[in-house]
């Protein structure tokens, strides 16, 4: 029996170096924050873009999108 390999995004890389960083897995991660692990594993392979997960995965994971900085570096001018 085959078996069907994902492919990982660069951003699915991100997130699960910094889960290996603290020593987590992705169940844990996913129980601990309330994150459905089917969501967890769709944003890692980039099959699926739900924006209300990803953002909730990325800031608990404290990790930076390219050109999209995390809302505390955010300056306003004005």
């Amino acid at each position: 029996m085959a078996v069907r390999k994902q492919r990982i995004t660069p951003l699915g890389w991100k997130i699960k170096r910094r889960l290996a960083e603290l020593e987590m897995t992705h169940k844990e991660f996913c129980e601990q924050h309330k994150i459905p692990l089917s969501r967890l594993s769709e944003i890692i392979s980039g099959t699926r873009q739900n924006r209300k997960y990803r953002d909730k995965i990325l800031r608990e994971l404290e990790i930076e999108e390219e050109g999209q900085p995390h809302a505390e570096q955010v300056q306003h001018v004005g």
